[in-house]
C-alpha cells in the first residue's frame, strides 16, 4: 500500500484547540468493524460497550514539561524538546535553532523564548543520529523542567501552553514520568466514568509507553514497506500478563486504550512468541501496524482520530479494515466530530480476518 491511500481532506475548524470543560464530555464513535455501522454516542457511554469480564489496558506514563527555550552563549535562539532522559543524567533532545550547536556548545535553559537570565545551562556532548546529547552543567533535567518547562503541545495546535495543560494534557492514572506526547484516548476519562467501570466488573490492567516525539512525524516513503519507524520504550509487566490470561480464560475481551496500549501488547506479544501466553517485556520497540498486521492480543480498542497519511491512521485501519476507517472518518468529518489530541474518540472493534 501506499502512503498516499491514508490521505484525507480535513476543515481545520474540526482541529480541536482547547480541550472540553468535562473530560468526559467528548464524543465516542462506536464503529463495528465488520459491517462499519457507526453509532453516535458520548464518552459517558462508554460502559454500555463493555461487558462484565472485559479488560480495560491503559498507557500509565505521564507527559513530562520537555519543551525548553534557551540562549546560545553567542546570544542565539534555541527551542529544545526532550525526547528521552537517560539513567546518568543526560538527555536526548531534538534541538531547533538558526544554527545548529556544536559540540561544547553551553545552553542557558530560559523561561520563555525572550528572556536572558538563567542559572541552568545544558552542555550539548554530541549528536546521535538527528538528535542531541545533553547533559545538565548546572541543575538536573527534573529542575529545569518543573522551573522553566513547557508542556508540549503538538503541532497542530496553535497557541502557547497555558497552567490548564499541566492538567490537561495529562492522564488521571499516569503515574510513570517519560512521555513528551500525551497517550490521548486516556483524556476522556475521569473519575466518575472509572468508578462506574469498576463497579460494572470490568477489569483494569496497565501498561508504560513513554510516548516521543516520532509519533508525529509525517511518513515520508511512498510505499508503507519502506517506512522506518521511531523507537519507543516500553514495559509490560507480569500483572498485566496475568491480567490478560484471566481475561481470555473468563471470556472478555481486551481491550486497548489508545494506540500506544496496541503497540505496547502486540510489541510484547511479538516477543512472547505466536499464538504464545504474553510475557513480560520491557526494552524499546519499532513495531509498525499497517494493513496486513495480525493482532494477537488486542479484541478492542479505545483511540481518538488521527492525523492523514500518519503511522497512527496505518494501525487503526490495520485493526478495523481501510475501508471501514475511511468510512468512519467520512461520517466523523460530516458530523463534525473534533480531531486530535483535543479532541473525540472512537470505539473500534477488531476486523475478523484481522
Amino acid at each position: 500500500m501506499k502512503t498516499t491511500d491514508f490521505a484525507f481532506e480535513l476543515p481545520a475548524e474540526l482541529i480541536a484547540q482547547e480541550p472540553l470543560p468535562e473530560r468526559s464530555a467528548s464524543r465516542l464513535l462506536a464503529v463495528e468493524a465488520n459491517t462499519g455501522e457507526c453509532s453516535h454516542l458520548t464518552f459517558r457511554d462508554l460502559p454500555q460497550l463493555l461487558t462484565v469480564g472485559d479488560l480495560l489496558v491503559f498507557n500509565n506514563t505521564r507527559v513530562i514539561p520537555a519543551r525548553l527555550f534557551a540562549q546560545k552563549q553567542t546570544g542565539g535562539r534555541a527551542e529544545i524538546l526532550i525526547e528521552r532522559v537517560r539513567g546518568d543524567g543526560s538527555a536526548l533532545a531534538h534541538v531547533r535553532a538558526s544554527k545548529s550547536p556544536r559540540d561544547g556548545t553551553l545552553l542557558l535553559v530560559t523561561p520563555d523564548p525572550e528572556s536572558d537570565v538563567s542559572d541552568l545551562a545544558l552542555r550539548v556532548l554530541g549528536r546521535e543520529g538527528a538528535l542531541f546529547v545533553l547533559m545538565p552543567e548546572t541543575g538536573t533535567l527534573k529542575d529545569m523542567m518543573r522551573r522553566y518547562g513547557h508542556m508540549p503541545l503538538p503541532p497542530y495546535i496553535e497557541r502557547e501552553d497555558t497552567a490548564e495543560d499541566r492538567d490537561r494534557y495529562q492522564t488521571l492514572y499516569g503515574s510513570r514520568d517519560g512521555a513528551v506526547a500525551a497517550p490521548t484516548a486516556g483524556l476522556h476519562f475521569d473519575q466518575t466514568l472509572l468508578e462506574q467501570l469498576d463497579a460494572a466488573g470490568v477489569a483494569r490492567a496497565e501498561v508504560t509507553l513513554h510516548v516521543g516525539a516520532g509519533t508525529f512525524q509525517p511518513v515520508r516513503a511512498e510505499h508503507l514497506e519502506d517506512h522506518i519507524m521511531h523507537s519507543e520504550h516500553i514495559e509490560v509487566d507480569q500483572t498485566c500478563c496475568d491480567a490478560v490470561a484471566a481475561c481470555r480464560a473468563r471470556g472478555g475481551r481486551v481491550i486497548a486504550v489508545g494506540t500506544t496500549a496496541v503497540r505496547s501488547l502486540e510489541s510484547a506479544a511479538q516477543v512472547s512468541g505466536k499464538d504464545q501466553a504474553l510475557k513480560p517485556f520491557s526494552g524499546d520497540t519499532d513495531i509498525f501496524l499497517y494493513p496486513g498486521a495480525d493482532f494477537h492480543v488486542v479484541d478492542a480498542m479505545i483511540t481518538n482520530f488521527h492525523l492523514p497519511e500518519s503511522t497512527l491512521i496505518m494501525l487503526v485501519s490495520a485493526f478495523a479494515g481501510t475501508d471501514t476507517i475511511r468510512h468512519a472518518y467520512r461520517t466523523a468529518i460530516e458530523n463534525r466530530y473534533r480531531f486530535f489530541s483535543y479532541g473525540d474518540a472512537m470505539f473500534l472493534t477488531k476486523e475478523r480476518n484481522a
